[in-house]
């Protein structure tokens, strides 16, 4: 599906209730197939990337029903059973490593596969410690498929190179399964979503700043309402804040301290964004945004800055085109490790859109306030966040842009353009 996106002559405008996040609704799968019990999800992501999730768990016994798309009912003994096929991460990173942790203690062998882009995916980094910890898992050199053979854990203390949220829950679900205490070190805190659930849920869980330590748990089923996903509010964010005269309010938007870096870097650069009726849902902080179109100014973004908003930085150095002064964004090397190298994928797009930025090894720099030229065709790689980035930057264009398989969206958002839509005054 391609899709041409035009300058808007007025501004945004009105309210949308941003779709839940996705990093939550994996991990509420996820761990309410591990607890022994009933649990009801609600406010689930209906997106492809979760679906995969749900697939997997079924195909490993667990009993899971739609009520609706946003709702399910997960039954589970506790207990996973040995699959009877491959299990398909379809283009989901979370899945395959969240996963591959769970399945590495287990008693019965699996195999775990993905689509084409996920399969050049570095799987290494969870390998590495997970094998540490006496895991078995074979590779087709430190990318998917991977060959699970089930195997008893040991703990370990493990330093990460890097700050990844994806590693470190790796590291502790496989901890679930292993004797003793382990423990993982970041250089940064990474995003926090399972520390925070396995504690909602009953885990023997600790954090010690940047250490995060889990013992052999048993988890209590719980209801969980997924709180709406800061990275798709992203989008909405840096439109309403460039498109001159916009004025919006995104609802029940997640504000876990760990994910915020976006609303930092926005106060940073003098944006008009006010956070309001904050409050806590199944254990994570929730509240709504109103924000309004602004006199921005450039800032450097890296080091602690980058684990807070790694999945941001496509919107953001959009953001920086229409702020006065050079902004630089450094550290995130990891991001050429994405659906796409976004690093390399983002300059090469926006260069065709006129857009002065230079490529860093580990980020760009943006070279202040400039007019975004469009009058051409864009290309996603196959990346939902590229192809959300792009159409806010047509928002603002001279001329139209048009943007070739757009249907990438659907791996994170599939209401991006119905909810755009809403807040677009005709």
């Amino acid at each position: 599906m391609d899709v041409v996106v035009s300058k808007l002559k007025k501004g945004l405008k009105g309210e949308i209730i941003i779709p839940a996040d996705k990093s939550i609704s994996h991990r509420a799968v996820m761990f309410s197939s591990l607890a022994k019990g009933k649990s009801k999800i609600t406010n689930f992501l209906y997106a492809s990337d979760c679906r995969s999730t749900v697939g997997i768990f079924k195909n490993l016994g667990v009993d899971i029903e739609f009520i609706d798309e946003h709702t399910l009912i997960i039954n589970s003994t506790g207990m996973l059973n040995t699959p009877n096929k491959a299990l398909d991460c379809g283009n989901s990173g979370t899945t395959m490593r969240l996963v591959s942790g769970i399945l590495s203690g287990q008693n019965f062998n699996s195999v775990l596969i993905g689509d084409e882009s996920l399969s050049k995916r570095p799987m290494k980094r969870i390998i590495t410690p997970l094998s540490q910890m006496g895991a078995i898992i074979e590779s087709n050199d430190g990318k998917a498929p991977l060959k699970i053979t089930g195997n008893k854990l040991h703990s370990i203390e493990y330093n990460s190179p890097i700050a990844s949220a994806q590693v470190k829950s790796s590291i502790l679900l496989a901890g679930m399964n292993a004797d003793g205490i382990t423990s993982v070190i970041e250089p940064y805190v990474s995003r926090n979503h399972t520390e925070l659930m396995l504690k909602y849920m009953g885990a023997n869980i600790s954090v010690d700043k940047n250490k995060v330590s889990i013992e052999k748990s048993e988890l209590i089923a719980k209801d969980i309402n997924v709180a709406g996903d800061i990275s798709s509010a992203a989008f909405f964010i840096v439109a309403a804040l460039i498109v001159p005269n916009s004025d919006i309010i995104i609802k029940n938007v997640g504000l876990n301290d760990t994910r915020t870096g976006i609303i930092d870097v926005v106060q940073r650069m003098g944006g008009n964004l006010e956070i309001l009726d904050e409050r806590v849902v199944s254990g994570e902080k929730v509240g709504d945004l109103r924000i309004k179109y602004s006199d921005l100014k450039g800032c450097n973004i890296s080091g602690a800055d980058i684990p807070r908003l790694i999945d941001e930085l496509p919107i953001i150095a959009l953001l920086a085109t229409q702020a006065e002064g050079e902004t630089r964004i450094t550290d995130a090397s990891d991001l050429r490790n994405k659906e796409a190298d976004r690093i390399t994928a983002v300059v090469t797009e926006f260069r065709k859109l006129g857009i002065d930025i230079d490529e860093l090894p580990d980020g760009f720099v943006i070279g202040g306030k400039q007019i975004i030229k469009g009058g051409n065709e864009v290309e996603v790689y196959h990346d939902h966040r590229l192809a959300m980035t792009l159409y806010v930057a047509g928002l603002i264009a001279e001329q139209e842009i048009k943007i070739n398989e757009f249907q990438w969206v659907n791996i994170s958002l599939p209401e991006f353009l119905s909810l755009m839509e809403t807040l677009v005054i005709l």
